[in-house]
């Protein structure tokens, strides 16, 4: 598939897939959200039901605790790019599979091409291994930076995990403040 070189284009082509099977129980394309030129993009696996629902990522209880993590270290929401791997969201909430994440992964790299980001955070250990690298040990590499074409890459634990896991926040509030700092440096903050 050629990569989409226009806003306009991407959301097309994503509202009119049929690629995979999930085109058929969608409620609604998650693109993404955010700004178009943010240098943080986060990128998670797939649209949950409230994600499905709203045509918005990361809003449903994972999401109400991400957005307590970026403003807990003063990241704002708009000033960032949220998306998933996936625009549909795969029933009951089970992982993504591979031919599905291979039919889709186009339209996350259109996005990427036209944000330019200077870092992409992937959210959760199925993003982090399709984006950084397949053999990705989440519970040992979250918070370790990786250079991928130009862009510093790092991983945090999925909020849906931390939701199930809590002794896992400590680790997650480390791992933002440190991206909250690569972002203030790239932005000239002392």
């Amino acid at each position: 598939m050629a990569l989409e070189t226009s806003w306009e284009a991407l959301e097309s082509a994503c509202l009119n897939c049929t690629k995979c099977e999930l085109c058929k129980t969608r409620t609604n394309v998650v693109l993404g959200c955010g700004s178009r030129d943010a240098k943080l993009m986060f990128v998670g696996e797939a649209p949950g039901e409230k994600e499905d629902l709203s045509g918005i990522p990361f809003v449903g209880a994972a999401g109400k605790l991400f957005d307590k993590f970026l403003y807990a270290v003063g990241i704002e929401r708009d000033e960032v790019y949220i998306a998933n791997m996936l625009k549909c969201r795969p029933p009951k909430n089970r992982d993504p599979l591979p031919a599905e994440q291979d039919v889709c992964i186009d339209y996350l790299r259109s996005q990427v091409k036209l944000i330019r980001p200077a870092m992409i955070v992937c959210l959760g250990r199925i993003s982090a291994m399709r984006l950084i690298k397949p053999d990705f040990k989440i519970t040992k590499e979250h918070g370790v930076w990786f250079n991928k074409g130009g862009i510093s890459m790092c991983a945090v634990y999925h909020p849906s995990l931390l939701l199930r896991d809590p002794r896992k926040k400590e680790d997650m509030l480390e791992d933002m403040k440190a991206i909250k700092a690569k972002l203030d440096s790239l932005n000239g903050v002392e």
